[in-house]
């Protein structure tokens, strides 16, 4: 049982967990935080030795390190050699907020970040929306042509929000039973991974809010249900502030170039690349601070290799040619022979999910 905790209203508590290969995404979602979220600190639990050791050596302020050893206990440690790398980030995402209430008394809110999300104004509408609510949502709002990948779990792990109360601790329990249980990357008995537990909580847990706010949780897989804009210096979409996107897929190469999302997502409507600019910018300013304390450090690029595969060379033609060009390809060649292509390429993203 917990112990009531002591508010801190003022204070917004964030929690993140990533390897070295995911080092330069955290660091990118932590400038943006300093940027636009206020009073803050981020909790992260560093799942290898490289990444507490190389935060450790930055000290960052408002950054607070989980050593993994000091986290994980024996029901993890039990399942953690069944479970692939991300398989087990996975399993570990709802014992993270649990273990971070247990630590601090003073944590009132608890938020879940994926490591790749990117805030571009300040997040405090979300939790102005959530209220007295205690638990908080995010859909994945797939754009039609990918509703069918609701299968996989219509809500995403990408935000949550957890209030210190018996609602909030009940789910997490619940969802961290459930984890250690089963918790792979595939489709199985309406399971899949750790997001498609989330599927009933609405239903089954009381005081879950899904959260209504267009500017948060935009990414590759719905940004074509919106109208992006910029306004007085900020990016909107439609009328509202983009708040937040998630970069899944979004992939840093070692000749400076960049591949921003799957190619299955390019097909559907313009690309935001006035959202995906600053973010590049953010990775490679994290890369130059990770190697003045590592100048060897490449964790989380992809080598670019001397003979380019057919897949890479098609999609930096397709990002080479203009817009309208780009345009007339999705208008002009059919959808299915679009997919085969893409699949012959060998270019087909693994989850509409993060």
């Amino acid at each position: 049982m917990f112990v009531q905790g002591t508010p801190d209203a003022a204070m917004r508590h964030y929690c993140t967990l990533f390897d070295r290969n995911y080092l330069l995404r955290g660091l990118a979602l932590y400038r943006s935080l300093e940027r636009h979220a206020g009073r803050f600190t981020l909790h992260v639990l560093c799942m290898d030795d490289v990444v507490h050791d190389l935060l450790r050596r930055m000290a960052l302020p408002d950054v607070k390190l989980v050593r993994r050893v000091d986290f994980e206990d024996p029901e993890l440690l039990a399942v953690k050699p069944s479970r692939s790398v991300a398989e087990y980030c996975w399993t570990c995402t709802p014992s993270l907020p649990l273990y971070l209430l247990a630590q601090h008394p003073e944590i009132e809110l608890i938020s879940y970040l994926d490591a790749d999300l990117y805030f571009f104004s300040c997040p405090e509408p979300i939790f102005e929306e959530l209220g007295r609510d205690s638990i908080l949502i995010v859909e994945h709002r797939f754009s039609p042509r990918f509703v069918r990948f609701e299968v996989n779990g219509k809500y995403n792990v990408e935000w949550l929000t957890f209030r210190r109360d018996e609602r909030a601790l009940a789910a997490l329990r619940w969802w961290r039973e459930r984890c250690i249980e089963w918790c792979f990357y595939r489709l199985e008995e309406n399971r899949m991974g750790d997001q498609k537990y989330l599927d009933t909580w609405p239903q089954r847990f009381a005081g879950v809010h899904v959260l209504q706010h267009p500017g948060a949780g935009v990414a590759p897989w719905n940004f074509a249900n919106y109208r992006i804009s910029a306004r007085d210096g900020a990016l909107r979409v439609d009328e509202a502030p983009l708040i937040f996107y998630h970069f899944h897929g979004f992939r840093l190469r070692s000749d400076g170039h960049h591949i921003p999302m799957g190619d299955m997502y390019l097909e559907d409507g313009s690309f935001p690349r006035e959202i995906y600019e600053p973010y590049h910018m953010a990775l490679e300013e994290a890369l130059r601070l990770v190697r003045r304390f590592d100048p060897a450090f490449g964790s989380g690029i992809e080598a670019v290799e001397k003979v380019m595969p057919a897949g890479d060379i098609a999609t930096r033609v397709y990002w080479t040619v203009p817009e309208w060009c780009r345009a007339a390809v999705r208008k002009l060649v059919p959808g299915r022979l679009r997919a085969r292509l893409l699949r012959a390429l060998g270019r087909h993203d693994h989850r509409a999910s993060g």
